[in-house]
């Protein structure tokens, strides 16, 4: 098992302070080199580390009761309520769930000037009515949503648990959150609250969702959503033939913006999208009277984003105006674009404190960080020029979104203390 050795790990970012320039691979400046080795030489700090091993049998008795928990989009509630109660059990006094569902305690620093968000999303992907009782294969744990995001909020947690062992105070005030809101449509209501125009001020954001240790998101992948919707009268197939048709349309629309797509996605920043979900229709006689389809589309540029959202736009006004032109009877269709889900494309900042910090710590547990872009919660703080990265959860998962999602805990504590150290470092150890 790995077990940080402050000797080896000082030697280590020592020797590797600079890195090859690139994307994933960046330059850890000296400075914050020098920080991570003091902090990670503080006996506190050690202690915490330590705690952060020792407690792994209470971490995976969280993680199996947190699972089982179901939290679907919008129905966070029963999961939230007892990540409340967690965070009173490791130490926290100041524990409240806010207008939107977000679960947020309070661990007051010396200052009082400074507030750093140490959050994971408390929502999954799955429906109402999963399955989510937790069951074993060899080393592998396996549940809906035991590692995206439930193995983050025992992340959360475990570092709670290890500052609160090891006395560690911090010069600002930390909000250790279990947010909602980050899958699907949820489109980040619960950092969009957080974050939301006369909050209470947080400076910086770590959040925590994702597997590798290496994995440092900085910047977001952006994403616009919308359901779009052909209405008509509809009709027998045979009686009312020559009406327009509203799935036609639709299937119109797809194959317009299917075409005229790479115009945009095969130049530049990468740039996707896609069809997700088709309904409509009551059966297989009958012209429909309405016909919809979610769209998802996303890229790294906030312009190249708004560039394919005018190729979606075009491609329904398009169908739109010919299958009206070709009906034989009947009124006009109608279409309904609706903004269904939107996150900001945020560029991020490799020299930043926040990244550089997360990047040394990372290094000091030797491994090599990688720094990518991503959308998670980091991307609306970062959007609004407020500092923000996304971490590890710890250990190794697998088959995300899927029945078959499965979490196993290979050096699952590392994660958690490069977590401890990144927010130590952004917080400020206190003299």
């Amino acid at each position: 098992m790995h077990r940080f050795a402050p000797l080896a790990a000082i030697a280590l970012l020592t020797s590797i302070v600079s890195l090859a320039q690139e994307e994933t691979e960046p330059t850890v400046s000296a400075v914050y080199v020098a920080e991570t080795a003091a902090i990670t030489a503080n006996q506190r700090v050690q202690s915490a580390m330590e705690h952060i091993v020792a407690i792994e049998p209470q971490s995976r008795r969280d993680l199996v009761e947190l699972t089982e928990i179901p939290a679907p989009p919008f129905e966070e509630q029963a999961r939230a309520e007892r990540f409340a109660e967690m965070l009173r059990e490791a130490g926290l006094t100041d524990v409240t769930i806010d207008e939107v569902g977000n679960a947020v305690g309070r661990r007051p620093g010396t200052s009082g000037d400074r507030v750093i968000a140490y959050s994971a999303h408390l929502d999954t992907v799955f429906p109402a009515g999963t399955d989510v009782a937790v069951r074993y294969d060899d080393e592998k744990m396996y549940a809906p949503g035991i590692g995206d995001n439930t193995r983050g909020l025992v992340t959360v947690l475990g570092v709670l648990r290890a500052m609160e062992h090891a006395g560690i105070v911090t010069g600002a005030d930390i909000l250790f959150v279990g947010n909602v809101g980050e899958e699907g449509l949820g489109d980040l209501r619960g950092v969009k609250h957080l974050f939301r125009d006369g909050a209470e001020k947080i400076d910086t954001l770590i959040a925590v969702d994702g597997g590798e240790s290496s994995r440092i998101v900085y910047g977001g992948v952006g994403s616009h959503r919308y359901k779009v919707t052909f209405r008509g009268p509809g009709g027998h197939s045979w009686g009312a033939f020559g009406l327009a048709n509203p799935h036609h349309a639709l299937g119109r629309a797809i194959q317009i913006f299917d075409d005229n797509a790479p115009a945009v996605t095969t130049v530049g920043e990468k740039t996707s999208y896609n069809i997700g979900r088709i309904g409509g229709g009551t059966s297989i006689n009958s012209i429909p009277f309405e016909s919809w389809a979610e769209v998802d589309m996303r890229s790294g540029s906030q312009d190249k984003l708004d560039d394919i959202d005018e190729v979606l736009k075009a491609a329904v006004e398009q169908a739109l105006q010919e299958e009206n032109a070709g009906r034989l009877d009947g009124p006009e269709l109608t279409v309904d674009v609706e903004r269904v889900g939107t996150r900001p494309a945020a560029r991020g900042d490799s020299t930043s404190p926040v990244v550089q910090r997360a990047m040394a710590a990372t290094l000091a547990f030797g491994v090599q960080p990688s720094l990518r872009i991503s959308s998670t919660d980091a991307n609306l703080p970062i959007s609004k020029g407020i500092p923000a990265v996304t971490m590890s959860r710890g250990g190794v998962s697998g088959n995300s979104h899927s029945p078959d999602e499965w979490w196993q805990n290979v050096d699952g504590h590392v994660g958690m203390q490069i977590g401890l150290v990144t927010l130590l470092a952004e917080a400020g150890l206190a003299k």
